[in-house]
């Protein structure tokens, strides 16, 4: 009788690469179907299935740390569609910072990663040895976040022993943000010491202090902490009704103002002991909103102090342009001073989403100017420029 084998499996050839980016193809292929299906007015049980499958299958993603796969889907998403580009960035940025725990007999919980961005002015920079020194001021510090109504009252925060700069919290990826707030879950919820590599892994370290002792100094920092509640908590459940929606949002965010102002001492304490310092606050986010504060105030500074460089040098732009561009992946607002030849005296970069209202970014960034003593009058305001830098249909700033 004739021996019958099973048949070998056949073998992948695919590099590992490869395989990824066909699964970031179809990752964008959904989210581009999902989006596109969302401007219909019913919603059917196939949309929402599909739905419910693109979120596990981006938790999935997430969970195994394929960041350049997802990455790679995000950017891909961006050049075909906005509104796809938004949803699967969202998705993602919630798979990598909240976790949500299901037990049995008992409630199920839901843990996030947040931060608080901070500029530090300062007198000779901030120094990382004299960081939270003071564990009165950080136990109060962290005390505070329930007691002043931050988080629901039976919420469990912890709060990270260190100011993160913003390279730190910029090279924390999806996946590895996820693995942090697993290690803060396991820490609150088995209430025992437990190693945690990825947050350890996550303190790179500030950047060498390049102040002189007497400068003036304004640096920013971020601090991180994670909060643990039961998914059900009503304190986090905005009402549905769109003026009782707004007061609630009014009242958080007077209650976390009143908190910057009570606990900026506190603060200050932590990041450089008794040393002076001056504290300005962004609002309280998940961990990727508050990086995005962060990153496009420091932008802003950034600029401003690029081009006051060059007004205080005695050069008197005959030109001042502000245009849409594309720059290292992502738009931006770039703003151009010409000189009286035509040439660039310095093109400065602000980074904005795709799909936001540019002229109201446009008026931020020429209220920003005006801080320079630069009137409205005195910018155009271009389409773009060309391959060789320069600004396309440009006209008169409100007109």
């Amino acid at each position: 009788m004739q021996n019958k084998k099973r048949p070998a499996p056949r073998k992948n050839n695919s590099p590992p690469e490869d395989q990824d980016d066909v699964l970031s193809d179809a990752l964008c292929a959904l989210a581009l179907e999902l989006a596109e299906q969302e401007d219909a007015e019913t919603e059917g049980a196939e949309l929402r299935r599909k739905h419910n499958d693109f979120v596990r299958l981006v938790r999935k993603y997430v969970q195994q740390q394929k960041d350049e796969l997802l990455y790679t889907a995000v950017m891909q998403a961006r050049d075909e569609d906005v509104a796809a580009w938004r949803m699967l960035r969202e998705t993602v940025e919630e798979a990598a910072g909240t976790i949500h725990v299901r037990r049995d007999n008992a409630p199920d919980m839901e843990i996030n990663a947040f931060a608080i961005p901070v500029f530090v002015h300062s007198t000779g920079g901030l120094v990382q040895d004299q960081e939270f020194q003071d564990d009165a001021a950080y136990d109060a510090l962290l005390a505070s976040f329930t007691q002043a109504g931050l988080e629901a009252p039976k919420a469990r925060v912890v709060l990270v022993r260190h100011a993160y700069d913003l390279g730190e919290m910029s090279r924390i990826r999806y996946g590895h943000l996820n693995a942090m707030v697993r290690e803060a879950a396991s820490a609150m919820m088995d209430k025992k010491v437990s190693a945690a590599p990825a947050l350890d892994r996550s303190i790179g370290g500030w950047p060498k202090n390049d102040f002189g002792p007497d400068d003036s100094a304004v640096e920013l920092r971020f601090l991180l902490g994670f909060a643990l509640k039961r998914a059900d908590d009503p304190f986090y459940a905005a009402p549905a009704d769109e003026a009782a929606q707004d007061d609630y949002y009014a009242a958080r965010m007077e209650r976390y103002r009143q908190w910057t102002v009570d606990m900026a001492p506190l603060v200050a304490r932590c990041l450089a002991g008794e040393r002076s310092v001056q504290l300005n606050f962004l609002y309280q986010d998940l961990f990727y909103g508050a990086l995005e504060q962060g990153r496009l105030e420091f932008a802003m500074l950034e600029m401003l102090a690029q081009l006051r460089a060059v007004l205080d040098g005695g050069v008197a732009p005959a030109r001042i342009v502000i245009a849409p561009a594309e720059a290292r992946n992502e738009t931006v607002l770039r703003v151009v001073l010409y000189g009286a030849d035509g040439s660039r005296l310095v093109a400065c970069d602000k980074p904005v989403d795709p799909d936001c209202d540019i002229d109201v970014e446009v008026d931020d960034v020429a209220d920003a100017l005006s801080t320079l003593g630069i009137a409205p009058e005195a910018i155009e305001l271009a389409a773009g420029y060309d391959n060789l830098g320069r600004p396309m249909d440009a006209r008169p700033l409100g007109h």
